[in-house]
């Protein structure tokens, strides 16, 4: 059985591509509200010199600990407001991205399959103009996690860490680490093309299955199980995040706002330099663990509740239009 082009199917929205884009803004928000309290622990740590106390399950304990007792929940969700909005902008422009260039890669033959290649490409693509258009949300996200626990800058919305961070440092300081987060992309782009290879398997397997059933397929059959997009999304992510990691160490500390990111840590060179002279190869890798122990669940939270809400919309622009579904 040949695997029907998605392209070809009905979309809820004018196009296929806001499809997956109102998915991914879903997706990112609902991962944000369950991981933020991570997602402040694992920025801490990686412009930390120094590794959590006790161990890393013990520190990450310890660290929620301190900063509910001293901040309460309203300290757990520091920045949230920037993280959202970082997180819905980044997964919705990339998914409107990447499927648009999908979608223009399979006019010309729409029965055949992309190659991890192409994969890799698309998302390169996709990951690159999505850093740009967001690096100054994930700025102000920073600068919110690491500001002191009593200070404005603390517990400051969006627009107001826009216009602190433009008027003492304009357009610069709103772009700090811009280079990095492109080099970020490579992390994108080694998961997407590794899940995506995973699920074209997946769903190649599950059409033999449909064929040998003499069943017709349908739109209830084009989803797979959520365990098997938690398998994927996070086997994919684990091995893409230890393969790139050392370079959110290096963004994070650049994006900063302490004395050291003003003294050693204001270009890529010098940071690199400071951050190896002082802390050797773990440096590069600081709160690596408290990131998976944040990004995994996060990333198999996304990826359900994107695909999730994709297939949704994909199976409610199908009965509009009256295409089979299985009863």
């Amino acid at each position: 059985m040949s695997a029907p082009n998605p392209f070809s199917q009905p979309s809820f929205f004018p196009t296929h591509a806001i499809d997956h884009a109102f998915a991914g803004i879903g997706a990112g928000t609902v991962a944000v509200l369950c991981m933020n309290p991570l997602d402040l622990l694992k920025v801490k740590f990686q412009v930390s010199t120094r590794g959590p106390e006790g161990g890393i399950g013990r520190g990450i304990w310890r660290a929620l600990r301190d900063i509910h007792s001293s901040e309460g929940w309203r300290g757990l969700y520091r920045g949230l407001s920037p993280n959202v909005a970082g997180n819905a902008s980044s997964w919705g422009l990339y998914f409107l991205f990447y499927n648009q260039l999908k979608r223009r890669a399979t006019v010309d033959a729409p029965d055949r399959p992309l190659s991890a290649s192409q994969y890799l490409l698309f998302s390169a693509e996709a990951s690159a103009v999505t850093a740009i258009l967001t690096n100054p949300i994930w700025v102000v996200k920073v600068r919110t996690f690491t500001a002191p626990p009593n200070s404005p800058a603390a517990h400051r919305g969006l627009w107001s860490g826009f216009r602190a961070i433009f008027r003492d440092e304009g357009w610069a300081g709103l772009y700090r680490g811009t280079s990095l987060a492109l080099v970020g992309v490579s992390n994108g782009a080694l998961q997407f093309m590794a899940y995506e290879k995973m699920k074209s398997w997946a769903f190649e397997r599950k059409r033999r299955r449909v064929s040998k059933l003499g069943r017709e397929w349908t739109t209830d059959d084009d989803k797979l199980s959520n365990t098997a997009y938690t398998i994927m999304s996070g086997s994919s992510k684990l091995g893409a995040l230890c393969a790139t990691y050392p370079y959110q160490v290096i963004r994070s500390r650049i994006q900063d706002d302490s004395a050291l990111a003003r003294t050693h840590h204001r270009t890529i060179t010098s940071t690199i330099a400071h951050t190896w002279t002082h802390e050797g190869l773990a440096g590069f890798y600081r709160g690596l663990a408290t990131n998976l122990v944040r990004v995994l669940p996060g990333t198999c939270v996304t990826f359900v509740v994107y695909e999730n809400i994709a297939w949704l919309l994909k199976r409610a622009a199908a009965e509009t239009r009256g295409a089979p579904r299985r009863r």
